[in-house]
């Protein structure tokens, strides 16, 4: 058998990602979404595929060259709504299952969301992108006036967004498209912004959440959960506690809906947690409060396109499965409406997608691992039998050698113990001493799990040992540990970063202690503009999206207004407090050869954070480099253009190189 080859930059252009798997009404075929990089185009490809459940085959079912996503089958089974940008914004799509090509239902101006089928199947509800007082539907407009430059004004605080640029008055709206007359009519107006989440199987009420506090929208940072009567014209809120809520689904029976919400809490750190309303009583009650980890996913992975897990799917009228961000986990678990939570699946995963058929009691699901970047997999509840149907990158798996990761933990401050995971270096033979390299992701309130991460991966390939731990502040271990940064930014979460890396070396002896790199992006790029702020005992440094300077940041991010009073619990009225926390005030401490690697476009960590830092360091002649990524925003490393997702990559690898 011939050796493998190590894992390579390029290799990101081979990685293919399964998403989104919806099971037909009768549980024999489930519908997925692929995702690849056209090598040629340097852009993102995505078509639905389908698997058949008695033949075990998977078959594609469209072509081209863009991108579709959230596949839902009618009622009946017999077709398929999706959204395809094929027309060079998302609408409306529908397929016949019984062939031919798919059909164009919507033409707007801004492009549709979210479509969800009545529970008759002759009409589809969908979100839509409308200026207020305007049509959302496509018509002429005057090029020559399109294109003449105008002022931006802006009357409110929430005026931009990270990927979207500028907000230029457009609202959510929702909209109901009837199949039978192809008319469509708006179902809210106005400018407040409405997400559909579901339509009651008796047909007569939509789900949807709107603003709070429709009249001071810059502090508004809850949202409110409606029932929309289509029958009467009238709106119900339904009361649940201030905060946010993302997702709701009715039970079969329609006498029942559960929505996931989350508290205030502890702010942007407060656990989401699972709620059924009872309309009979007009009551909710919180159904997964027993259980310390929040319900989704937050998982940090670099892979997967467009994936995204349902709040809950019911399984039946009394119970329903869900996805528990726990300890490197993202595991699906089983409750029900008497009270009972348990693990449906038992592994180290990251389950990143999945749907229920009741009827069958099959659940497909969407996992990934360390070694497997995702499939398609088939449980059958009552046996536990898991079956993997798909091998998506079988090829790429077969060609090069994947590093499995170690489960590590230290003891850190204050009695708290960080997990993770270190990678031997590709090849790795005893006796060698390699260099080093901490990774630190970005949230904070996010967290590293069993999943597959190609930067991890490359960076093993180069002849790195890789450590990547869970910090204070990441999810997965507990309300009390994802709330202990806040207020703390640089405290005990750098003295839990440099626990790992003390444990990290005393418990393996390959590691050169004299070539520690360290790198991370967001708040992990913060991170590493404080450690080599405070410490000269790495010898590279790369810091991506950054934030160097609170004071800035509070004016300048998309959020940082009320992100800084949140997290470092500071305004513009304690800039003591908000230097306190900032990498810059330390610039002058820096003695590692520090990369800055920043997005022009990127709204939520502005450029300027990077040009800050980086004019300090280079004033005091300081060994420094700064990288600007051009049409790219803050997820350039997860979704920017894949050349110069390459490009970085490039970057990171090239700075460890010269001078690790």
């Amino acid at each position: 058998m011939s050796e493998k080859r190590k894992m390579t930059a390029e290799d990101l252009y081979l990685i293919e990602s399964l998403t989104d798997p919806r099971w037909s009404p009768d549980g024999k075929e489930v519908l997925y979404v692929k995702t690849h990089i056209d090598q040629g185009e340097h852009t993102y490809v995505s078509n639905l595929f389908h698997f058949d459940v008695e033949s075990a085959e998977s078959t594609q079912w469209t072509y081209g060259d863009k991108r579709v996503s959230s596949p839902r089958w009618s009622p009946d089974g017999k077709k398929i709504v999706f959204l395809s940008s094929r027309s060079g914004k998302n609408e409306l799509y529908v397929l016949s299952k019984s062939g031919g090509e798919a059909r164009k239902l919507t033409d707007t101006d801004h492009g549709v969301s979210n479509p969800v089928w009545a529970p008759c199947g002759t009409k589809i509800a969908f979100n839509v992108s409308v200026k207020p007082g305007e049509s959302f539907k496509t018509d002429k407009k005057d090029e020559k006036e399109d294109k003449k430059l105008k002022p931006y004004v802006a009357d409110t605080m929430k005026y931009k967004a990270d990927g979207a640029g500028l907000l230029d008055e457009k609202e959510r709206q929702i909209a109901i498209l009837d199949l039978n007359t192809e008319e469509t009519e708006l179902l809210t107006e106005g400018e407040n912004s409405y997400s559909l989440l579901d339509w009651s199987p008796d047909g007569e009420w939509l789900a949807y959440v709107t603003d709070a506090d429709e009249e001071n929208k810059d502090f508004s940072f809850n949202n409110e959960l409606y029932l929309h009567s289509l029958k009467k014209g009238e709106k119900q809120k339904i009361k649940t506690a201030e905060g946010y809520t993302g997702f709701a689904k009715w039970s079969p029976d329609g006498l029942k809906l559960a929505y996931t919400a989350s508290g205030r809490t502890y702010e942007n750190a407060t656990h989401s947690e699972i709620w059924v309303y009872d309309p009979s009583h007009e009551t909710s009650q919180c159904l997964t409060e027993g259980i310390d980890a929040p319900v989704g996913d937050y998982a940090v992975a670099d892979i997967h396109q467009g994936a995204g897990v349902p709040g809950l799917v019911w399984n039946d009228n009394n119970s329903f499965y869900f996805v528990l961000s726990d300890q490197g986990n993202v595991a699906l678990y089983y409750g029900s409406l008497e009270g009972e939570l348990y693990p449906a699946l038992e592994g180290n995963h990251h389950v990143y997608g999945f749907d229920v058929h009741g009827q069958t009691q099959k659940i497909a699901a969407a996992i990934s691992t360390h070694t497997n970047p995702g499939d398609l997999h088939i449980v059958h509840v009552p046996t536990g039998k898991n079956d993997k149907v798909t091998d998506v990158n079988e090829k790429l798996l077969r060609e090069v050698e994947i590093v499995q990761p170690e489960d590590v933990q230290y003891d850190s401050a204050d009695g708290l113990t960080v997990r993770g995971w270190m990678m031997k270096p590709a090849g790795f033979e005893e006796k060698t001493k390699y260099p080093f390299i901490l990774e630190i992701h970005g949230g904070p309130h996010a967290m590293y799990a069993n999943t597959f991460f190609h930067e991890m991966q490359l960076l093993a390939a180069q002849g790195y040992a890789v450590l990547y731990v869970n910090p204070r502040g990441s999810h997965g271990y507990g309300q009390t540990f994802v709330d202990a940064v806040r207020g703390d930014y640089g405290g005990g979460d750098y003295r839990d970063l440099m626990a790992a890396v003390d444990g990290a070396l005393e418990q393996f002896d390959f590691i050169d202690q004299t070539r520690l790199g360290v790198t991370g992006g967001s708040y992990g790029g913060f991170m590493t503009n404080w450690i080599a702020g405070q410490t000269d005992r790495f010898k590279a440094a790369v810091t991506q999206r950054c934030i160097s300077n609170w004071i800035s940041f509070y004016g300048v991010s998309d959020i940082g207004y009320y992100f800084s009073e949140w997290q470092i619990q500071a305004d513009l009225g304690d800039i003591d407090t908000l230097w306190k926390h900032s990498p810059l005030a330390y610039a002058d401490n820096i003695k590692t050869p520090l990369l800055i690697m920043h997005s022009e476009k990127d709204y939520r960590c502005p450029i300027e954070q990077a040009e800050q830092l980086y004019i300090a360091l280079k004033r005091k002649e300081k060994t420094t480099r700064l990288v600007r990524f051009p049409e790219s925003d803050h997820n350039l490393s997860r979704t920017g253009k894949p050349h110069l997702r390459l490009d970085r990559l490039n970057h990171l690898t090239g700075w460890f190189s010269e001078y690790l």
